[in-house]
């Protein structure tokens, strides 16, 4: 008994802890938000918080056409852009075979945008050259040497070579306005062209591509360390190339590593900007890098989805932006808390009904999965981007019927137990036994579904499967360290224990039938002979029900083997 109090006391503590956890995350990331995005709500989706809509015009040459399987693809990749801080519930459909409309819950932010428009091929340059942009309208200091009249200008051999900056490409260098940059133009794979930063503060004047983007196999966040492998306290992008990628990236590291700086550096250029200049302190034999320098969480996050997503296919530029409204989620969303609500009316007159005083622990249950559910979904809207929309509310919904399933289950363990005679602390183990073993299975069924349902699918059915998944886990989570515990603490008081009968856990309202070793419960007799025990000889089997009619009637309350004889 002790062994089991003090388990059920660790169970509830381990509640408690849980609870402020997440309490204190979910503090810290709305005190310590720069974005002032997170709070003590979870995010809204587009169907129910309204947001953006942009349409996406392709830029192709005149009279070209874009296909069909351009689109798809450039839909896809905007897709995995949107999604890659979480399940925004962003929508993405084409229109009129041209366009590629993205509607976005909110207001989207600028690296969200930036994400989306990107549409140039990816490419890996040497840095030949860098400098502050020119301020507009400055006019550069004309150049030392000027190319003789009728000279061809000569060309590296290798990507990084510096015999690409010829006096006529070192003037245009000097020269150049980062508002010139036209991103809409690829510069030729086997020429250096100059252009500049993303945020158009610095200028560059690249080699040929060293490293195709298509090579990049995969790239990851990750805590930045030194070279003893302890952290930094800083973030990295964990960089993986495939294909012809790790021999060309040994080939480029190895040749301009130890160099001075900018020649030490290659850019990573994509939409014909420079997303950030990169130093190679070490030669990658393996194809696999960790690109540091001065990361945050987000703008590591926003590198690795460039660069993990590629590029798209064609370019866009945004034809129109618009806030959208939603009125329709509105009421949508009215009518699916109702449902909610109703549903859970519904199982709470049940539980009472059915199980008496055992409903208020159905009850309480249901608050602490909702109080857990709750600080869950806020928790994954404030750090993963997460949006409830009226899918996920749908799944939430669902879940109450999940839980209640699993309180039904446990407590008809333990009344089964009563019925075999059981004193209702032993019913109370016994019972959770098999009775967690059934819960585990059907929990794993429903979670295995959710997942399945989840990679398969995609917008809003995502949702629907996100929280669905979340809710089965909390199931379990609140049977294992609240439901059960609870119940033990309830044993130990009189009128449990007792079985009274408002406590649903009266053995002779159950029928039960055993009453320790050889000794039954006797009918009791109405009238002339009938009883009114029919549940309790229903249950009998024929060995007891034999025992009980050959015994007399008081006999069978004697556990002696005399008086049973």
């Amino acid at each position: 008994m002790a062994k089991a109090r003090t388990r059920g006391a660790r169970a509830l503590l381990w509640l408690v802890v849980l609870f402020v956890a997440l309490g204190a995350v979910n503090w810290g990331a709305v005190q310590f938000d720069e974005d002032q995005n997170a709070s003590w709500t979870p995010q809204l989706a587009l169907d129910l918080e309204g947001g953006t809509q942009l349409v996406l015009a392709p830029q192709v040459a005149e009279g070209a056409q874009v296909t069909q399987e351009q689109l798809d693809q450039a839909v896809a990749i905007i897709r995995q852009r949107v999604d890659a801080s979480g399940v925004s519930e962003a929508e993405i459909t084409t229109q009129g075979g041209q366009n590629i409309v993205v509607a976005i819950p909110g207001e989207p932010d600028a690296a969200t945008m930036q994400r989306i428009q990107a549409s140039a091929k990816m490419e890996f340059r040497p840095v030949l050259q860098s400098a502050a942009a020119n301020a507009p309208g400055a006019t550069p200091e004309p150049s030392e040497s000027e190319p003789a009249a009728g000279e061809d200008p000569p060309a590296g051999t290798d990507a990084w070579d510096q015999a690409w900056v010829t006096p006529e490409r070192q003037a245009a260098f000097d020269a150049f306005q980062c508002a010139d940059v036209d991103t809409t133009v690829q510069a030729p794979a086997d020429q250096p062209f100059i252009t500049c930063s993303t945020d158009g503060t610095a200028r560059f004047l690249l080699g040929p591509v060293s490293v195709e983007g298509a090579d990049i196999a995969d790239a990851q966040v990750t805590p930045a360390t030194n070279s003893q492998g302890q952290a930094t306290g800083g973030w990295a992008v964990a960089l993986e190339l495939d294909g012809d990628g790790p021999a060309s990236f040994e080939a480029v590291t190895r040749a301009i590593t130890g160099l001075p700086e900018p020649t030490n550096q290659f850019a990573v250029v994509l939409d014909s900007t420079v997303l950030m200049p990169i130093t190679s302190n070490a030669v990658i034999t393996d194809g696999n890098a960790s690109i540091t320098g001065g990361f945050d969480q987000a703008s590591a996050r926003s590198l690795a989805d460039q660069l993990r997503f590629g590029a798209l296919p064609i370019g866009f530029v945004v034809q129109s932006n618009e806030t959208i409204s939603a009125t329709l989620g509105e009421s949508q969303l009215q009518a699916g808390l109702l449902a909610g609500v109703i549903g859970l009316v519904l199982v709470i007159a049940y539980s009472v009904f059915q199980y008496r005083a055992l409903g208020v622990v159905v009850i309480a249950s249901l608050a602490v999965a909702a109080g857990l559910t709750y600080l869950v979904v806020t928790f994954l809207s404030n750090t993963e981007g997460y949006r409830l929309s009226l899918a996920g509310i749908a799944g939430l919904v669902i879940s109450i019927g999940i839980t209640a399933d699993s309180f039904i289950v446990y407590f008809e363990r333990i009344r089964d137990e009563l019925r075999e005679g059981k004193h209702l602390t032993s019913a109370l183990e016994t019972g959770w036994k098999r009775a967690f073993r059934t819960i585990l299975v059907s929990d794993a069924v429903s979670f295995l579904a959710a997942v399945i349902l989840f990679l398969l699918s995609v917008g809003n059915v995502r949702g629907f499967a996100f929280t669905l998944g979340i809710t089965t886990f909390i199931d379990i989570v609140v049977v294992a360290l609240f439901t059960h515990p609870v119940l033990r603490i309830l044993a130990r008081t009189r009128f449990f224990s007792e079985g009274h009968p408002l406590s649903g856990l009266d053995p002779k309202a159950l029928g039960a039938v055993y009453r320790g070793r050889a000794s039954f419960r006797a009918p009791v007799v109405e009238g002339k002979g009938k009883t009114s025990s029919r549940e309790a000889q229903r249950r009998q089997t024929i060995a007891e029900r034999k025992a009980a009619g050959d015994a007399p009637v008081g006999a069978g309350r004697s556990g002696s083997k005399g008086e049973e004889s």
